[in-house]
């Protein structure tokens, strides 16, 4: 299995190569800094790319990444809408048991809606087209919890 490192050596070098591919966010339990690292893990890959149809019509470039074992296509569902021309998927399991849940996204795309997840981490953004955004956290997924004073307790004791 590739290493952490290299896996991040590649996710960036794909990036920089590539004059279509303009910044690279990730997101996910590898940017959540309270969620201990496993062999499990996924990388949450996200490139901000300057169109998103040269690279849905020739996936071959995906091959870069390595041994695909088994690759998905969620937007390719027919059941569920898909906005290809700003946002495609794909969910890739490699045979040295990584996996890469890889997106493009418009710039325009990216640019409004990076802000919504709090588990965002840019990592390159060649021209500074990305909002500056607060250092990852989890607390915008947390559950709530309801704290229920000790005399309220009382009532519900036999």
């Amino acid at each position: 299995m590739r290493t952490e490192k290299e896996m991040y050596d590649l996710i960036i070098s794909i990036a920089q190569s590539d004059e279509r591919i303009r910044a690279v966010y990730l997101n996910g339990s590898r940017t959540n800094p309270n969620v201990p690292k496993d062999i499990f893990q996924d990388y949450d890959v996200v490139y901000v790319v300057t169109e998103t149809k040269p690279f849905i019509a020739d996936k071959d470039w995906i091959n870069q990444f390595g041994e695909i074992l088994f690759m998905q296509f969620p937007d390719e569902h027919p059941d569920y809408p898909s906005d290809k021309d700003n946002f495609y998927g794909w969910l890739m399991q490699f045979t040295d048991g990584n996996r890469i849940d890889l997106h493009i996204e418009s710039i325009e795309h990216a640019m409004a809606n990076i802000v919504n997840d709090s588990l965002c981490k840019v990592v390159l953004d060649k021209d500074n087209c990305l909002p500056d955004i607060p250092e990852s956290s989890d607390k915008t997924y947390w559950v709530g919890v309801l704290v229920v004073p000790k005399q309220c307790c009382k009532r519900f004791v036999a």
